[in-house]
């Protein structure tokens, strides 16, 4: 694959002739947030001249024709909520952001499908699904700025992947811009979907390093009626018995997070290892399998209680908030993954403070503030003795700069760099973002 240097200023008249005066954005008059996150994504002396900003799809496609054309490498972004995550980007000369790209294309309703652009943030699109009593079941870092095109460039799903399963299993269809400008299109508006290769699973999670996406179509849900979390916290023996008695139980929670001792401090909600499990059905049900959970937990020892309403909404707000948090220029956020039946003991081994784990797949968030290239790798080697992985999402450059954020060493690096020259044979699009330098 061939690599881009940022030697020549780039000439923004033509670009201008597609997106028009403001849509272009040089970086002395960027916002100071957007000036970060470009800063945390790049590799140092890698310079962006100017963010452009399509309207429309066929904008978009246009653009991204004129950067292959004039061999010139794109950092694609939405709202840059998560232009930090992966590896650090080499050689790019513009960013693209999607973000003008927010409209509603169709809500079936009555199929339980909506379809939207992929500049559409998460936050907006929930209102609108709110408002015919349905929503998209994930629940992303940064939801009132995430955009749909971003969680699934980054797959982002969160805790309701319990129940829901991942960004992928949601992911009916999407429109997206090759390397070469063009436009193609995978899978399609409607659940029941056979037709063609199933992109959508290969670009979810591909950090945007195979086409831009610009479209998308989810399947959704009725919202529940009722909605309640236990809160269990003590011993790691006892937390662990009522993980496995209630993965194995005819209780159908939407989520269930296993928490570090410090995190259970921070967010008050008691001493000890934590278990906060979600429930949402009819109000009755909610209650019943609460009790029932609450029981178990109290046989074993474990402190509980259960909270619903304001309360409930808080915990779930405040969670995330403090996990996902960049603001602090030494704060550095992993996510990992480990054999379920390691994640209770895991959140008390690893050598980490706030540990934030989804008991019945094993993922989940790491945060650190202050540590070395070393004790990363120090968590990550624990991780792996787990049978899981760790990858580092955000941290300063100087630490992204002295190890492999994604650690993977597995026999498929050859297989994903014949799809990056397949789909972006000029290595244009996010050039050094993704595994192994791809």
């Amino acid at each position: 694959m061939k690599s881009f240097s940022t030697e020549n200023y780039v000439s923004t008249q033509e670009l201008e002739s597609i997106v028009g005066t403001a849509g272009i954005c040089m970086p002395q008059y960027t916002e100071v947030f957007w000036q970060e996150r470009i800063e945390k994504a790049v590799a140092p002396g890698t310079k962006i001249d100017c963010t452009v900003y399509p309207n429309t799809q066929e904008e978009l496609a246009a653009v991204i024709a004129w950067a292959g054309q004039n061999r010139c490498a794109v950092l694609p972004c939405g709202s840059g909520s998560k232009l930090d995550w992966g590896g650090l980007v080499k050689g790019v000369n513009i960013a693209v952001s999607t973000s003008r790209l927010n409209r509603l294309v169709e809500h079936a309703v009555g199929d339980l499908t909506v379809t939207a652009e992929a500049g559409m943030k998460f936050a907006d699109l929930q209102q609108i699904l709110a408002a015919a009593g349905q929503f998209l079941p994930i629940d992303p870092a940064y939801p009132q700025q995430a955009t749909l095109g971003g969680i699934i460039a980054t797959a982002d799903a969160g805790s309701l992947r319990h129940r829901y399963r991942g960004v992928r299993d949601l992911l009916l269809g999407i429109t997206f811009v090759r390397s070469d400008g063009k436009i193609a299109v995978a899978g399609g508006r409607v659940v029941k979907n056979v037709a063609g290769y199933d992109l959508m699973k290969l670009f979810t999670g591909a950090y945007g390093t195979l086409g831009i996406i610009s479209q998308v179509t989810f399947r959704v849900y009725p919202l529940p009626e009722s909605s309640g979390t236990v809160v269990l916290t003590g011993q790691t023996n006892a937390l662990s018995q009522t993980a496995q008695i209630l993965l194995s139980s005819a209780l159908t929670p939407s989520a269930i997070d296993l928490l570090s001792p410090e995190l259970v401090a921070k967010l008050g909600l008691g001493k000890g290892s934590g278990l906060i499990v979600r429930f949402q059905s009819i109000a009755e049900s909610v209650k019943q399998q609460s009790a029932r959970l609450l029981e178990v937990g109290e046989k074993l020892g474990l402190q509980g209680s259960s909270c619903c309403d304001n309360d409930e909404h808080q915990l779930w707000q405040r969670l995330p908030e403090t996990m996902w948090n960049s603001g602090t220029k030494s704060a550095i956020i992993c996510k990992i993954g480990i054999r379920p039946s390691e994640a209770v003991t895991a959140i008390n081994e690893l050598p980490v403070q706030d540990a934030w784990i989804h008991a019945g797949s094993g993922l989940g968030v790491l945060r650190f503030e202050n540590a070395t290239a070393q004790t990363l790798l120090q968590v990550r080697r624990g991780c792996e003795a787990k049978g899981g992985f760790l990858t580092v999402l955000a941290a300063p450059t100087d630490i992204k700069q002295q190890l492999d954020v994604w650690g993977y060493t597995g026999s498929a690096i050859d297989l994903m760099r014949r799809i990056k020259q397949q789909f972006d044979p000029e290595n244009i699009l996010s050039p050094h973002r993704f595994i192994s330098g791809i």
